[in-house]
């Protein structure tokens, strides 16, 4: 070999130590970056030359080169930050994002799952790449194409109240009063309560039910509700909506119930099915009598109610779940899936192309996605409210350094001894 040969040999050192310190430098730098994967320099010697002599043929290096950057796929640890659209996958693969970025339109991939819903109200990331997944109708069945996830766009359509339930004691020895009479409800009925009803439109109707005593373990029950709001009702004027009879035994079990009833709301589905439930009466198969109204000497008091209706409601938050399904609450009460999100797993994850902006590209050498749910066909699960931290190991990166910091000195040496022996050759002509 050449003193010239050694001194390219020489540089081929220092190159190939510059470009491992600029790979850890780039790892350093992102030590913090949310779902950065750490890269690592592959060396391969050069081309060598072969020298022909008295004993045979031998060959001699002609220094190194990176053959490839490497991407270390590995597991990064995980954070919680309670914040409900921060997505962090636990096991294989990468969330979907896709819009315009670096002047590139297309799909992207990535680990970074710092979301939030934009001002359109897509669940993006913070370069405003739409996140993809599958959406579901109103009934929360997800569908099969791949979309963007317009999570706040999202509202929950008005129930009908077909059902309303009563638990509570009336007083067994009230006395009867005065006859019903619809127009003076208070003087005419032993107790009342009141819930809210709501039509197919979502409009909510106050229902006071009114409970007189007709007689020993007698009573009966009138459902009054505003006549504004009823089909030929007069506002301010009670319209019965439901009617019934209540019976109790001696030791004040429900024993038996009747009832009767029209609801037509103005403007909504007509007639509207209103039930009230009072309990499970002995007079029923296996009915107890205690579930709902009693009749013991303690006072009238009601201890539950509740209807199985809803008004419109619009988004109040959403929890995506470990298999990327995001359930909505509304401002009604009601819930139900929204979309689930979707992952992309490759056979070759670490042949993917960084892209900037903690994402990254398919190429030939990655493969194709396979896009599907969490949990499934190898991919890995989601964790809500929390976030991947880069797989940097600060420590290894140190010593790392080091030992690319001892090659690039060691090879400034080669260059430093083949220039004094060139020196010195160019001396041998003076």
């Amino acid at each position: 070999m050449s003193l010239l040969t050694s001194l390219y040999t020489g540089a081929s050192g220092l190159e190939t130590s510059s470009q491992d310190l600029s790979v850890i430098g780039d790892n350093i730098a992102n030590a913090n970056t949310i779902g950065f994967k750490q890269s690592r320099a592959a060396f391969e010697d050069q081309l060598s030359q072969t020298l022909i002599g008295d004993v045979g043929t031998s060959q001699e290096g002609l220094g190194a080169r990176v053959q490839a950057v490497r991407t270390i796929v590995s597991q990064g640890s995980l954070t919680s930050t309670g914040v409900a659209t921060d997505l962090a996958l636990q096991g294989n693969g990468y969330f979907v994002v896709k819009g315009t970025h670096n002047g590139v339109d297309g799909s992207f991939f990535t680990r970074a799952g710092q979301f939030s819903i934009d001002k359109s109200g897509y669940l993006a990331n913070l370069d405003g790449l739409h996140v993809q997944g599958y959406t579901a109708d109103v009934n929360g069945t997800i569908g099969g194409g791949l979309s963007d996830l317009a999570l706040g766009a999202a509202t929950s359509q008005p129930k009908a109240t077909n059902n309303i339930a009563l638990k509570g004691n009336l007083q067994a020895d009230a006395v009867v009063p005065p006859a019903w009479d619809p127009a003076a409800p208070e003087t005419t009925s032993n107790f009342s309560t009141s819930e809210t009803a709501y039509d197919s439109l979502g409009s909510a109707h106050q229902i006071q039910v009114y409970f007189r005593k007709t007689g020993a373990g007698a009573w009966e029950f009138h459902a009054m509700t505003d006549g504004a709001g009823i089909q030929g009702g007069t506002a301010g004027t009670p319209s019965e909506v439901a009617a019934g009879t209540l019976a109790f035994d001696a030791t004040g079990k429900l024993s038996a119930q009747t009832q009767t009833g029209s609801f037509n709301p103005i403007g909504a589905t007509q007639p509207q099915t209103l039930n009230l439930n009072f309990g499970d009466a002995t007079g029923v198969a296996g009915g107890t009598g205690l579930a709902g109204m009693t009749q013991f000497a303690s006072a009238s008091a009601t201890s539950y109610l509740s209807q199985d209706g809803a008004a419109a409601g619009v988004l109040n938050g959403v929890q995506v779940q470990s298999d990327g399904r995001v359930v909505g609450s509304f401002s009604n009460g009601q819930s139900r899936v929204l979309a689930q999100v979707a992952i992309a797993n490759f056979q070759a994850p670490d042949q993917l192309q960084r892209a900037g902006g903690n994402v990254f590209a398919q190429t030939v050498n990655s493969g194709d996605p396979s896009i599907g749910a969490a949990g499934t066909g190898g991919r890995g699960s989601i964790t809500a409210g929390a976030l991947e931290q880069s797989n940097v190991d600060l420590a290894g990166e140190f010593v790392h350094m080091i030992a690319a910091q001892r090659e690039f000195q060691a090879n400034s040496k080669t260059v430093q001894t083949a220039d004094s022996l060139l020196q010195e050759l160019i001396q041998l002509k003076r």
